[in-house]
């Protein structure tokens, strides 16, 4: 079982940056893989952004490749999405998500389906 909880959300201008953590309880994170995941007002829950268990493999949706980062520090069991150049229409809830234990170390999933694990989300608004 693997518990997470995102912070690092909040307002910021269109053209800012803001950095998202997601702290994973238990020892065995650094067996997961991690995504990202967005859903705003209206919409279905969208893909973002995916890392593998080791970090070596990643995926972005293609909205904001470019602009946003995925990354992980396994010793603190913690997973970072680092975005921007924000957009108003970045705005929404982010949520990270894991799935595991998974055995190969290039492994990502792009689908909410694929993944076992859910945060309670934190908001993102970009002002325009």
């Amino acid at each position: 079982q693997v518990h997470l909880v995102e912070s690092g959300g909040g307002l910021v201008q269109a053209g800012g940056s803001l950095r998202l953590s997601c702290a994973a309880s238990g020892r065995t994170f650094s067996s997961y893989a991690m995504g990202w995941f967005r859903q705003a007002p209206g919409k279905e829950r969208e893909f973002v952004a995916a890392m593998s268990r080791t970090g070596g493999s990643t995926l972005y949706a293609d909205s904001v490749n470019g602009r946003f980062t995925i990354s992980r520090d396994n010793a603190k069991n913690t997973v970072y999405l680092q975005m921007n150049s924000l957009k108003p229409e970045d705005t929404a809830v982010y949520y990270c998500a894991g799935k595991g234990p998974v055995f190969y170390s290039g492994t990502y999933y792009s689908t909410a389906r694929s993944y076992d694990y859910w945060g309670q989300g934190t908001q993102v608004t970009v002002s325009s």
